[in-house]
């Protein structure tokens, strides 16, 4: 867009009036917004990790780098009976593929990765990027023998049909009898 009007100087454009006409008020209280993308000119490039500017436009997420959200889960050991206590709170920030439609039934599978696997899993609850579960598993197995594994949780879907669509693990070396809290960033599933 450009100002067909004459100009200060004969042949010459002022870029800044390609959106506006700054000599009119009340020009002061306007924004300048780049004219490709409808971001403020001030936040519309920022630098990588190299130093270099690039467009927001052009900075796309691979999906490695997109955020599938995070689980929070609570783990106590209590060793006068030999009881791991796992709780499953709740998921934050979650996302899921399009292919699994708008509100799925989603739930968290967990495993213990002993050589015959324990599995559990929670109830299956309505599809939100906030889903509290609140749910807690307890198992009779002795601390050496979960020292040397690990606690490996699947977000799966039970609806359009049943798909995994994140997992997120933790090791068990540090059980003790003080309730623990943890916050693990669910990635992709793995292939």
């Amino acid at each position: 867009v450009s100002d067909l009007r004459p100009s200060a100087l004969p042949g010459s454009f002022d870029v800044s009036r390609s959106m506006f006409d700054l000599r009119s008020p009340p020009h002061r209280f306007m924004k300048r917004y780049d004219s490709f993308s409808s971001v403020p000119s001030s936040t519309s490039s920022r630098k990588d990790s190299q130093g270099s500017n690039r467009s927001l436009d052009t900075i796309t997420l691979s999906g490695d780098e997109r955020d599938f959200g995070r689980l929070n889960v609570k783990l106590c050991y209590v060793s006068s009976v030999e009881q791991i206590w796992i709780t499953v709170l709740h998921c934050k920030d979650l996302s899921w593929p399009s292919s699994c439609g708008e509100n799925p039934r989603i739930y968290v599978k967990g495993i213990l990765t002993l050589p015959k696997p324990v599995q559990f899993k929670s109830s299956a609850k309505e599809g939100r990027n906030d889903i509290e579960f609140m749910e807690t598993f307890v198992f009779a197995i002795k601390l050496q023998s979960l020292q040397a594994v690990r606690l490996v949780f699947k977000i799966q879907t039970q609806t359009p049909r049943k798909k995994t669509i994140g997992e997120c693990s933790l090791a068990l070396r540090e059980l003790s009898l003080e309730e623990s809290s943890h916050w693990l960033d669910i990635s992709p599933p793995s292939k």
